[in-house]
């Protein structure tokens, strides 16, 4: 998935308010942008990181750049726009590049269901078979060897969603957790039992019930992030 601007960089000093971060450019003029994460963004927002940041056409934006990718001290790039996740994972589907989510005719996204008010993020459809749910999740949390963790902070709508997919196992649908991971030094994912001790046992209990669970990794660049290969989901 290609950014839809080309993108520049400056240098990160502080994110705050969760949405905000200022960068400084190399001329030493400091501005302000929008971050969409609502994450905590360990390791991935440390000031003196290089910034690389887009900027909409709409004139009528508080605040016209937003941040799309971070690079921390080992070099590593990461795309810490959550919104990102869902069109690499939808690009990687429609191009065949996941196995395990080939051969449906149709994909629709942000489609309500479940029996606690939510949107799935994929819906993949053919006439004949059951349908296939698939949330996504962005995962951008390193801690050590290549070693990645979700998620990177507690989350109460993470482990909703994994009620849903159980839910609509349940109903012999197919349910899939599909984690895009983000950032160029991962290459494992786990479930982050020191940091959400509920999602984690959720994580299990889906597993138990037949929810599938993938994880695929994505090269980030200034240019694009693009799923490039499979990697592994360990156990806790």
């Amino acid at each position: 998935m290609k950014f839809s601007s080309e993108l520049k960089s400056a240098t990160l000093l502080k994110r705050y308010k969760r949405f905000l971060v200022d960068l400084r450019k190399d001329n030493g003029e400091e501005f302000t942008v929008h971050c969409a994460n609502t994450g905590k963004m360990t390791g991935c927002a440390d000031a003196g990181f290089r910034a690389y940041y887009s900027t909409s056409d709409n004139t009528k934006r508080k605040y016209p750049h937003s941040l799309e990718v971070t690079e921390n001290e080992q070099g590593h790039l990461i795309c810490v726009n959550t919104n990102m996740a869902n069109k690499v994972a939808i690009e990687a589907i429609e191009q065949d590049v996941i196995s395990e989510l080939t051969g449906y005719q149709s994909l629709a996204s942000e489609i309500k269901y479940g029996h606690e008010n939510s949107r799935i993020d994929i819906l993949l459809s053919t006439e004949g078979k059951p349908d296939c749910y698939v949330e996504v999740k962005s995962v951008t949390l390193l801690e050590s060897d290549g070693a990645g963790f979700f998620p990177d902070a507690e989350t109460v709508r993470g482990q909703k969603h994994l009620r849903e997919l159980m839910h609509i196992k349940q109903r012999n649908q197919r349910a899939v957790l599909l984690f895009i991971v983000m950032h160029n030094g991962i290459e494992t994912v786990t479930p982050a039992q020191h940091i959400d001790k509920k999602y984690a046992q959720l994580i299990a209990d889906a597993r138990l019930q037949g929810v599938e669970i993938y994880a695929y990794k994505a090269q980030v660049t200034p240019n694009e992030v693009k799923v490039i290969k499979q990697l592994s989901v360990l156990d806790t």
